[in-house]
């Protein structure tokens, strides 16, 4: 079957790229929330690693999405859907990609601008954005915290969407990325 064909649900790598991304958001987001609240008591230097790490690895993640999705075409939504209701479900997917490149590339120039290293699960550390600029570095990681509401909204929307076309609507749309 040619790649950009549609197919009656989602490929496996893209179900794969799906849900680890999807695993890996859910635990950042309550993450970001107890280390930007110093929640963390002892960990805390270890749980902004981990952050940064993870957000390191959501980025390359969502990159090699992005361009697997770029060439093969999600399946198709069924016809009675109404146009409305396919451009938002465009837009929220869109939206999302541009959210998961956007934030943790906010973090690593924020984390660089304060300045502190960005490492990557302890086998190196990703080098400097932006040169040292405290108050640069505060602008972004305000922008990295907004972000991050911005995406737990989308993300939120995303689920609800999921889960109504799955026991309200009682249609495939969700089983297209759980089973393919």
């Amino acid at each position: 079957m040619d790649s950009m064909q549609p197919a009656a649900g989602y490929t496996r790598p893209a179900r794969v790229l799906h849900w680890l991304t999807a695993a890996l958001v859910l635990v950042m987001l309550p993450l970001g929330v107890v280390i930007a609240n110093e929640a963390g008591g002892k960990l805390q230097s270890l749980l902004y690693n981990a952050h940064k790490s993870i957000g390191a690895l959501i980025l390359i993640l969502v990159v090699v999405r992005l361009g697997y999705r770029l060439g093969h075409r999600p399946p198709p939504l069924p016809d009675d859907i109404p146009p409305l209701q396919r451009l938002a479900a465009q837009a929220t997917h869109w939206a999302l990609y541009a959210l998961l490149i956007l934030q943790p590339l906010l973090g690593w120039a924020g984390t660089s601008a304060y300045p502190a290293p960005v490492p990557f699960f302890g086998l190196f550390e990703l080098p400097a954005l932006v040169a040292p600029n405290r108050a640069l570095s505060e602008q972004l990681l305000h922008w990295h915290r907004m972000v991050g509401l911005a995406m737990a909204a989308l993300a939120l929307l995303h689920i609800g969407a999921a889960l109504y076309h799955h026991l309200v609507r009682r249609d495939r749309v969700l089983l297209r990325m759980l089973s393919g």
